[in-house]
């Protein structure tokens, strides 16, 4: 039995009508990688080779590698079809996307054998041109879906709409879905165009069944709150697999957001299971479909593994990372300051609440250009990709919490063009959105259940060592990250009302590092600097 997909380009030919008997299909499914091609530790950072001799290590390419073959063996062995699928975000999050923009994640993902992904919002951080690289490398189809890329000459044709499996006559459809605000959340340029997912899937379903294909199945990179909602909505879908909001389902892990699969009443009466994989690596996901002869499924079962120590990393692997690596691991390994505690930079934290990590990036921000006479820093949540484990810290470390090569950026702007920002980043929380703001010199009071645009009840700032309320017609001076003014995020204020703006300053990352060089021994801390009205 074939593992591999017959890959068919859309509308190619048109398909025989659907299946004669009982057909089983296991799907193992990972996403939100971002780069992580050596194995983690607990706070999603670059494992230590001294906690990795101890066990306490986590994913990475050489894991993956390891339990994914085994899987497929074992499934083979049974004579059970399986296919591989990334529900995106390769790209961003370590030193060795920041040295291969991304041509290192695409030689892991061909070595493990991956049948398909869907566009994630980071594969568009850089532009065109690297993403255009990558589809170039990989040998699997990489699904558009909900993305067209059709004006982008350096992108056209590279991808594919949605793909179609065939094992012994069965046939199963794989379509895509990416977040349709990546414009604000990356920088995919003006040609490539992101369409509504709940309309573009409708339609795309509907398309796939008259061609007689009765199973199909969502690889969407939109977040949980999302997959839920669509598979509530689109009328045809047999499974979601999601990514984009890092969601751990399980059914053993302790804190995960829902059990694996997580059942929903789908549009077409029947129960559509929808599931996600955390990130990092740190998971695998299996779930295994049963369909009946007329493609409704009729039993859907799995779990997300974790890739501990008890799965053994493969040595070719590893050897290829050590070689990719070697030009990069004195600048990784480098210790650059000394905290006094673990800081935490998860985005539970950091999306929702004031965050150890955001108070610590904001003042460094602030800190660096206090003497210009700037009085305030924002920083955008989502901009914070890890936490810091307490003692010495690398480079490597840093670069895992600010890996996206922002600089600095100073403006100005009135305090109503700050309130409307700060509308913009309580926005989304409910979807774990990377918009919520993170701040210094500012402290603000948000009430969750108010009408969007007055959800921010109380805005003070600090002048000269005084909390006063903020003044809607007076001008401060602000800091952020450029990514952030230039209307990243949905802050779309700060790109149109923004006055005296340089976008050019010091790296994110060497920001950090000074700061934390200054300040030895940094104990982080919160302080109700953002706080919820009661």
């Amino acid at each position: 039995m074939s593992i591999r997909a017959l890959l068919l380009s859309t509308g190619a030919l048109a398909l025989a009508a659907g299946s004669a008997q009982a057909f089983t299909l296991n799907v193992l499914h990972i996403n939100d990688f971002h780069s992580r091609l050596q194995s983690i530790n607990a706070f999603d950072s670059t494992c230590s080779d001294e906690d990795e001799t101890a066990g306490n290590c986590f994913g990475g390419s050489a894991r993956l590698f390891t339990a994914i073959n085994a899987l497929r063996e074992e499934l083979a062995a049974a004579g059970e079809p399986v296919i591989l699928l990334d529900a995106g975000d390769q790209f961003q999050g370590s030193l060795f996307f920041n040295t291969y923009s991304g041509q290192a994640e695409a030689e892991m993902m061909n070595r493990i054998g991956f049948d398909a992904m869907v566009f994630g919002n980071h594969e568009f951080d850089l532009g065109p041109e690297p993403l255009a690289a990558f589809l170039d490398t990989v040998d699997f189809p990489v699904i558009s879906g909900s993305v067209d890329i059709s004006a982008e000459p350096l992108l056209a044709g590279k991808a594919e709409e949605y793909v179609i499996f065939e094992f012994e006559g069965e046939r199963v459809a794989v379509v895509g879905a990416t977040a349709p605000d990546t414009p604000e959340i990356a920088s995919p340029g003006e040609n490539v165009t992101f369409r509504d997912p709940g309309e573009y899937l409708t339609a795309k379903v509907a398309e796939l069944e008259a061609m007689g294909i009765d199973k199909i199945i969502l690889l969407g990179h939109l977040g949980s709150v999302a997959d839920l909602e669509l598979a509530a909505t689109v009328p045809g879908l047999d499974l979601v697999i999601g990514g984009h909001s890092n969601t751990l389902f399980s059914n053993t892990a302790e804190g995960a957001s829902y059990p694996y699969p997580y059942m929903v009443a789908g549009a077409g009466g029947a129960e559509v299971p929808v599931v996600q994989a955390g990130a990092h690596s740190r998971y695998l996901g299996h779930i295994k479909l049963t369909f009946d002869e007329a493609g409704v499924v009729t039993a859907a079962a799995g779990d997300t593994m974790l890739l501990d120590a008890g799965v053994t990393p493969d040595p070719g692997i590893l050897a290829r990372i050590d070689e990719l690596g070697a030009s990069i691991e004195a600048a990784m390994g480098e210790v650059v300051a000394q905290v006094a505690e673990d800081i935490d930079g998860t985005r539970e934290s950091c999306r929702a609440v004031e965050c150890q990590m955001g108070n610590l990036v904001a003042d460094a921000m602030l800190d660096r250009v206090k003497g210009q006479g700037v009085t305030i820093a924002l920083q955008n949540g989502g901009g914070l990709r890890a936490s810091i484990q307490g003692g010495e810290v690398t480079r490597g470390d840093i670069i895992a919490v600010l890996p996206f090569q922002n600089t600095l950026s100073t403006f100005q702007i009135t305090g109503a063009g700050l309130v409307a920002s700060l509308e913009n980043g309580v926005s989304q929380v409910a979807e774990g959105a990377g918009r919520f703001p993170q701040v210094a010199g500012m402290k603000f009071t948000w009430d969750p259940a108010a009408e969007p645009m007055a959800r921010i009840k109380d805005v003070q700032v600090d002048e000269g060592g005084a909390w006063v309320p903020i003044d809607p017609a007076k001008v401060y001076s602000v800091v952020t990250n450029d990514f952030v003014r230039k209307g990243g995020d949905g802050f779309a204020v700060l790109r149109d009302e923004a006055t005296n703006a340089y976008d050019y300053g010091p790296g994110l990352e060497l920001v950090l590092i000074d700061y934390l060089v200054a300040n030895p021994g940094y104990t982080p801390f919160t302080e109700e600097r953002i706080t919820k009205a009661e």
